[in-house]
C-alpha cells in the first residue's frame, strides 16, 4: 500500500530511468546495511506455502515468481530484492566489458496499458564488475540467475566468445545462467535465434561443461531466453537446436516490438513493449514451446504478469517458473504475496495439491 499510495506517485513525476536509478540505488543501499533485508522482510513478507515451493535443477525455489532481467542490470541490489518475497533473481543483461547502451531518453512509460517501452541497449558495467558485486552476497536465500550477452560492437559471428567470457567471469558467483539473444535494442542479436545458434549453444555449454569440470560440484544449469516475434518456424527450429545441444530450460519471453492494440503517443517509440499487452503473446509462446518439447524441457513464462490469475495462466500453459518486471514497477513489491497467496487459492481451489501438478494441463 505505501508504494502505491505514496512512492509510486513520486517517482511516476520523474523521468523513468531516473526513477530506476534512485530505485535500484536505495535497495543497493539497504541491501548493505545489517538490518536492510530483514527490515524490508517485514514489509514485505514472503508467501510461503508447501503447494508452491519449486524443486527444479536440483535447486528449491520457495515460489515460482522471479524477477526478470533488466531490473537489477550489475547485481547491485542483490540482498534487498532478495527479501521481499521473490522465488528466485535474474540480474543482468551483462556483457563482457561494460558499455553505456543507447542515447537518452530511452525508457517509456504508458501508464494507460500498464506497460513500458524500452530501448536500453544492454547498458552495464561488465562482468567484472557484476562479479565484484554479486562476491558481496554473503549468501543469498533464494536462487540469482545472471543473464549474458554480446557487447553491441562484437560481430554475430564472434558472438560466441562474448558469452563465454560471461561464463569464466561469474560462474563461481551464478546458481544459473539465462543467455540472451532476444533484445530487440541490441542490433541483430535476434539473428542469433536462428542463425549460428547451433555453434553458440556447442560453445556455452562446452564451457559450462569445462568449468563444472575445474571446480566440481553439480551441473549449472542454462537457459535461453527467446523472443515473442518469433514465426512458428523460427521457434522450432530454435527449440531444436535447444533440445539437441543440451539446454536446461527456456524463458519465453523477452519484450515485444509488436504495437497491436497500443494507441498512445510513445507507440511510435523504437524497442521492446513490455508489461500487459505482453501477457496473452508470451502466455501463447510458452503452451507453443510445452507441445513442441513435449513438456519435458523447463519453461519459465516472463509477460504481462500482474495477477495470480496471469502467472495461473503461464502455469496452466506449461511453465514451471514464471518471471514480472514491468508490473512490479506499476504495483509495487506488495503483488508479489499478492500473486502468490492468489496462485496458492487457486491451486486448491482446482484440487492440485502442488504447482507441478498444474503445469501443462492447458497445453
Amino acid at each position: 500500500m505505501f508504494y502505491r499510495k505514496v512512492a509510486k506517485p513520486i517517482l511516476f513525476k520523474l523521468d523513468p530511468e531516473t526513477a530506476h536509478h534512485l530505485v535500484i540505488r536505495g535497495m543497493k543501499g539497504l541491501g548493505r546495511m545489517p538490518f536492510g533485508p530483514r527490515l524490508l522482510g517485514q514489509f514485505y513478507p514472503m508467501y510461503r506455502s508447501p503447494r508452491l515451493e519449486v524443486s527444479l535443477w536440483g535447486m528449491t525455489f520457495p515460489n515460482p515468481i522471479g524477477l526478470a532481467a533488466g531490473l537489477d542490470k550489475n547485481g547491485e541490489a542483490v540482498p534487498a530484492f532478495s527479501a521481499i518475497g521473490f522465488g528466485f533473481l535474474e540480474v543482468g543483461t551483462v556483457t563482457p566489458l561494460g558499455q553505456p547502451g543507447n542515447d537518452r531518453p530511452r525508457l517509456f512509460r504508458l501508464p494507460e496499458y500498464e506497460a513500458l517501452i524500452n530501448r536500453m541497449g544492454f547498458n552495464n558495467a561488465g562482468a567484472v564488475h557484476m562479479a565484484a558485486n554479486l562476491s558481496r552476497v554473503r549468501q543469498c536465500p533464494i536462487p540469482v540467475a545472471v543473464n549474458i550477452g554480446k557487447n553491441k560492437t562484437t560481430p554475430n559471428d564472434e558472438a560466441e566468445a562474448d558469452y563465454v567470457a560471461c561464463i569464466r567471469e561469474l560462474y563461481d558467483h551464478a546458481d544459473w545462467f539465462v543467455v540472451n539473444i532476444s533484445s530487440p535494442n541490441t542490433p541483430g542479436l535476434r539473428d542469433l535465434q536462428t542463425d549460428g545458434l547451433g555453434r553458440l549453444l556447442r560453445a556455452i555449454m562446452d564451457e559450462m561443461a569445462s568449468q563444472r569440470e575445474r571446480r566440481g560440484g553439480p551441473p549449472k544449469p542454462v537457459a535461453v531466453k527467446l523472443a515473442p516475434d518469433m514465426e512458428e518456424g523460427q521457434l522450432k527450429e530454435a527449440i531444436g537446436r535447444i533440445v539437441e545441444h543440451g539446454v536446461s530450460a527456456v524463458i519465453a519471453t523477452n519484450t515485444t516490438v509488436g504495437r497491436t492494440g497500443i494507441d498512445h503517443p510513445h507507440a511510435a517509440q523504437t524497442g521492446g513493449l513490455s508489461g500487459r499487452p505482453l501477457g496473452d503473446r508470451s502466455t501463447e509462446m510458452v503452451r507453443s514451446i510445452y507441445r513442441l518439447t513435449g513438456g519435458k524441457l523447463p519453461i519459465i513464462g516472463c509477460g504481462g504478469i500482474f495477477t495470480a490469475e496471469d502467472a495461473y495462466a503461464k502455469i496452466r500453459a506449461g511453465a514451471s517458473l514464471v518471471e514480472l518486471y514491468t508490473s512490479l514497477i506499476y504495483r509495487g513489491p506488495g503483488l508479489l504475496a499478492e500473486i502468490c497467496r492468489g496462485l496458492d487459492r487457486l491451486l486448491e481451489r482446482d484440487g492440485y495439491a502442488h504447482v507441478s501438478q498444474a503445469v501443462g494441463v492447458d497445453a
